[in-house]
């Protein structure tokens, strides 16, 4: 793989970055204020990459039932080229948990959804906070299995027809592989963190983190075709988050 990106020249100074997970336990300090970050990732390749189609072999009546499924792992604007599906989120240093704004001490929403209607996850790739829970859903009139499987989170849960399951997860320093065990076919990606730092790119590649607290921070992106994105290896950008203000980023490049 071969992964570029560019940004502006303050948010490049200094390479002493971490990856090394949070604990849990560590309070943490109050930030002198707060600002907002947002960027952008593009593919950079000259050719758009191509959808191929998937290989359905069972439950085809229904699975088939809105037309061919086709490989969703890269998702292209071809517009602007924006990528969708990067995870983007800051990384504590070692040892050190991230100061969290009042106003996200709690979650918006107790659960995130991970729908399966037709044979397939949607969304395929979505981040959640480990007090949140992960709400699998199965409308469908065929049976779906749920298969989680982490370094830390490990389940595997059949749902009925119309039925759904709520799943508690531990946070994790890299990406969770979701599976359908009725159907290979059915593949996607979620991420669980101790923080509420973090945002999956739209479908113009673009991202927004608010109320993020001031300072010097590292961020990190993922792409589930590419692994860590600026770098070899579990490497993140360094920034430095204005309070009261915004950290652009810049755009990152991206391809295979």
């Amino acid at each position: 793989m071969m992964i570029r990106f560019t940004l502006l020249a303050a948010a490049v100074l200094g390479l002493g970055w971490s990856l090394a997970a949070a604990p849990l336990t560590l309070p943490a300090d109050e930030a002198e204020g707060w600002g907002t970050i947002h960027g952008q990732v593009v593919f950079a390749g000259a050719t758009l990459p191509v959808a191929e189609p998937l290989q359905v072999n069972k439950d085809q009546d229904h699975c088939l039932s809105k037309g061919t499924l086709f490989d969703d792992t890269w998702i292209v604007n071809k517009g602007n080229k924006g990528v969708r599906n990067v995870v983007v989120f800051l990384q504590p240093d070692a040892g050190q948990a991230l100061p969290v704004h009042p106003s996200l001490k709690e979650p918006s929403s107790k659960e995130v959804v991970l729908d399966q209607p037709c044979c397939r996850f949607e969304p395929r790739v979505l981040a959640m906070r480990s007090d949140q829970k992960l709400l699998a859903k199965n409308p469908a009139p065929v049976a779906h299995n749920v298969v989680i499987a982490g370094l830390t989170n490990s389940k595997n849960t059949q749902l009925a027809p119309g039925t759904e399951a709520a799943f508690e997860l531990l946070p994790e320093n890299n990406a969770i592989g979701l599976s359908c065990g009725a159907h290979p076919w059915m593949k996607g990606k979620l991420w669980v963190f101790a923080h509420p730092y973090f945002a999956v790119t739209d479908a113009d590649g673009k991202f927004e983190i608010k109320n993020a607290p001031a300072g010097a921070r590292n961020l990190v992106l993922w792409h589930e075709a590419v692994g860590w994105v600026g770098g070899k290896g579990r490497k993140g950008v360094p920034l430095t988050v204005p309070a009261g203000g915004t950290a652009d980023a810049g755009t990152f490049e991206v391809k295979p």
